[in-house]
């Protein structure tokens, strides 16, 4: 982007678990982030993924909140003992964790509606950094805590989305940028060179290009995206002359297109 584009906040993911990096599950809430912030003009600018030891969460937490706008951590806020999310963010900021009575109070009247206790297990879920507010749970009551710029979420999906909705209004919002898609058969070095003249001609221009998932032809998707609503469609109708100086009908779209694997 050239340096006359708007500004636009930033913020940063931390994915938390070792059944992410074993691959015994695939990380959804990646997406939900990257969607929510895009539509409110925020750029998701880095994602890690760390696993449950409390070092590696600390130092990506110190290193990421002070460059981001806003960060937002996912996993290991439950009752286990490798649920060693809030200590280690905790670590980060240089405050303790303690049980509080204010996440205990939530936490007693969830599970008194159905007629539980507070077990030694959920009360781990009550370790809440000094000095944090509390993000509510819709889902399942235990909640998830924000600390300066950083918003600690848990890791299910369906949780996630709710502790994400429940801080719509803190969260910072900026100028959404126009974007369209050209979509077309072929491969992208049979325009690789269009592409990147286009993107040099046009200020505020960044364009992506995607290809198929199997890598052997397919529909290939140029992404074209500016603050300037104007910039992103010429230069879209330009991607659309290269496709067809190849032989190939595209289709443009306005926005992403079709969501990929």
């Amino acid at each position: 982007m050239t340096d006359d584009a708007p500004k636009m906040p930033t913020a940063a993911m931390i994915a938390i678990g070792d059944e992410i990096l074993s691959g015994r599950t695939r990380d959804s809430n990646i997406y939900t982030l990257a969607q929510t912030l895009d539509e409110r003009g925020v750029t998701l600018s880095e994602v890690r993924i760390v696993p449950d030891d409390r070092e590696a969460i600390v130092n990506a937490v110190r290193t990421l909140s002070g460059r981001v706008d806003v960060l937002f951590t996912s996993g290991g806020i439950g009752p286990t003992h490798d649920d060693i999310t809030a200590e280690a963010v905790a670590e980060a900021f240089g405050v303790k964790a303690p049980v509080r009575d204010d996440a205990l109070a939530v936490l007693a009247e969830w599970y008194a509606k159905k007629n539980q206790e507070v077990t030694d297990a959920r009360r781990r879920m009550a370790r809440i950094p000094e000095g944090a507010s509390l993000v509510p749970n819709s889902v399942s009551g235990a909640p998830g805590f924000r600390i300066e710029n950083t918003f600690v979420f848990a890791g299910v999906p369906a949780i996630f989305e709710a502790m994400l909705g429940a801080v719509m209004d803190d969260l910072p919002k900026g100028e959404r940028q126009a974007v369209y898609t050209v979509i077309g058969e072929g491969g992208e070095s049979t325009i690789a060179d269009g592409l990147v003249s286009l993107e040099k001609a046009m200020h505020g221009l960044k364009i992506g290009s995607y290809p198929g998932k199997t890598g052997k032809g397919g529909p290939l998707c140029i992404v074209c995206k500016s603050a300037d609503e104007k910039v992103a469609r010429q230069a879209a109708l330009a991607v659309e002359s290269l496709f067809r100086a190849q032989g190939v009908n595209p289709e443009m779209v306005e926005g992403y297109g079709p969501v990929r694997d």
